[in-house]
């Protein structure tokens, strides 16, 4: 793979081109089950306290996966085991040593969590009603055996991705999705709220489950061993350490939020998830494989810094290309995408409204979201991995307070009037909401800022720039989002809007047209990223050969 990688750095548009549309296919057909996932809890229950009670009960199972599970995540163990490949048995007592240290302090603390869940859930839910906190503690007590699972599931991940047990691998979160999907169409017609909780933990035992065969075959079955190699857990813990805070200060910050939309309307918790899974779905196909794709290359050429940050130069300008336009058609039909999506059964006209205007402010941070990614793991590479997390924590900080500021802005009429009339909401009677998905933006693109500057100051590079780029795509996105407004318009006279059909319609083809008349532009302005993207699609880019990480199949996107 050194070798593909290398041959490909002196034409690096076509390589990470070719790298990141092939991680988009896989990272696409685990957002698509994802959003069949939200359609059924969408139609079936609806933005209502029992939807706010099951998006809440995750929040401290996935704590407990982020805090612990990811200190052995594959990015770290794979390494090491490549490195003790040779003696075939050496490795399995490496195996060995770490899934016996991480399977029992996973348990244990599950274990602890499941008799302080009350205590805990006070921080979670503070606006939630006695009978509602009740069942958010014995759902997450339930859901607790889901971060056991996944964190075992993530440990064999490492070794099935060394034999390169890809599509295997890749089968994992479509796995986790099916199960959760039980429980909404089966389990929680004879269980109720029970059977929601017992589709996450089936989704997870499948997660783990599907490799057991594999890991047995191949002589990896994990053995517990009390006999710990206590130096080797101590390194794969510090090696991960910085990465697992990252992770979960982006987690306790939405732990924050929800605690926060707790104490609005019935039913925020739910518009907040639903809004943010859906902008998940760009950020997924940009951001994760753009990063992913370049991750490999940038790694190689950390001794020289001109090839190190063209190469991620070239990764951002391609990022910032996609993205920012895709702010743009998000924006403009946030309705369409929300009401295509979501828009059937119990999920009424007054929460899509209420969903799309929050998915518009998410919408805005898509391009800071996807670009950290990729300034984070340019500090992995130089192995300066506190870096990030301390302006991950800064602007988790900011995140936080943005929030209280815009709640309490929210409280007088002219700030909540101006955002409501923006927003096209004037007439819902809560909106409140729409302070949390602002707050997340702003600090989201604040942590961008910070990450660059970072960046470009501890490197000591000047004129290097993306701003080039950014012009050109926001040009390219304007005129595309007026061209797609100029059709919604136009073909909302045409369609009937009241139908599945019309609206689907109405919003494919004014996006249709936005793409094809912006993509014009670009090509006006002689932008190369338009120019790279059609030599990339006149070679065969689906034989490249790539590395899945975990990371564009986590299943912590609920």
């Amino acid at each position: 793979m050194k070798e593909k990688i290398l041959s490909l750095l002196n034409k690096e548009s076509l390589g990470v081109n070719q790298a990141a549309l092939l991680l988009a296919f896989f990272a696409f057909l685990a957002q698509i089950l994802g959003l069949v996932r939200d359609r059924a809890l969408a139609s079936i229950i609806g933005p209502s306290e029992t939807l706010d009670i099951y998006y809440a009960a995750f929040k401290i199972p996935d704590l407990i996966f982020i805090s612990v599970a990811s200190l052995a995540s594959v990015v770290v163990l794979l390494p090491i085991l490549a490195e003790k490949i040779k003696e075939k048995e050496e490795a399995r007592r490496f195996f060995n040593s770490i899934f016996s240290t991480f399977a029992a302090v996973l348990i244990l603390t599950s274990a602890i969590v499941f008799f302080l869940m009350p205590w805990l859930m006070r921080f979670v839910v503070p606006g939630f009603s006695e009978g509602a906190m009740e069942k958010t503690v014995n759902l997450s007590r339930i859901m607790l055996l889901s971060p056991i699972f996944l964190g075992f599931s993530t440990m064999f991940g490492a070794v099935t991705q060394f034999f390169k047990k890809f599509f295997l691998f890749s089968l994992l979160p479509v796995l986790y999705n099916f199960g959760i999907l039980i429980g909404v169409l089966w389990f929680y017609s004879i269980w109720g709220t029970t059977g929601l909780a017992l589709g996450v933990v089936l989704g997870a035992f499948m997660h783990f489950v599907v490799q057991w065969p594999v890991l047995r075959r191949l002589g990896f079955w994990p053995r517990i061993n009390f006999r710990i190699n206590w130096p080797e857990v101590q390194k794969v813990t510090f090696i991960s350490l910085p990465r697992t805070l990252g992770l979960a200060l982006g987690n306790i910050t939405l732990i924050i939020l929800t605690a926060l939309a707790s104490k609005m309307a019935t039913g925020s918790i739910s518009i907040f998830n639903f809004a943010i899974h859906l902008q998940m779905v760009p950020i997924t196909l940009i951001g994760v494989s753009y990063s992913m794709a370049a991750f490999p290359t940038l790694s190689l050429l950390v001794g020289d810094k001109e090839k190190f940050f063209r190469e991620l130069a070239l990764a951002g300008r391609q990022i910032i290309f996609w993205s920012i336009p895709a702010i743009f058609l998000f924006i403009i039909l946030r309705a369409q995408i929300v009401r295509v999506i979501l828009g059937a059964g119990l999920f009424d006209w007054e929460a899509t409204r209420l969903t799309a205007a929050a998915l518009a402010l998410f919408a805005i941070s898509i391009t800071a979201q996807s670009l950290i990614l990729l300034f984070t793991r340019a500090f992995y590479a130089y192995q300066r991995t506190f870096r990030p997390f301390f302006v991950n924590l800064v602007s988790a900080v900011v995140t936080v307070v943005f929030a209280f500021v815009f709640i309490e802005l929210f409280k007088q009429s002219d700030f909540r009037l101006s955002l409501e009339v923006i927003l096209r909401v004037r007439d819902l009677p809560e909106t409140m909401i729409l302070a949390l998905p602002l707050a997340f933006s702003l600090g989201s693109i604040l942590n961008a800022v910070i990450l660059w500057q970072a960046l470009k100051r501890d490197f000591t590079l000047p004129g290097l720039s993306l701003s080039k780029t950014f012009w050109q795509a926001s040009a390219g996105g304007l005129v595309m989002g007026l061209v797609a407004y100029g059709f919604l318009v136009l073909f909302g006279r045409v369609f009937d809007l009241n139908t599945f059909f019309g609206i689907f319609a109405q919003g494919f083809i004014s996006g249709i047209f936005g793409i094809a008349v912006g993509g014009s532009a670009l090509w006006a302005l002689g932008n190369e990223e338009i120019k790279a993207l059609t030599r990339t699609l006149k070679t065969k880019f689906w034989k490249t050969k790539v590395v899945i990480s975990e990371e564009a199949h986590s299943p912590n996107q609920h």
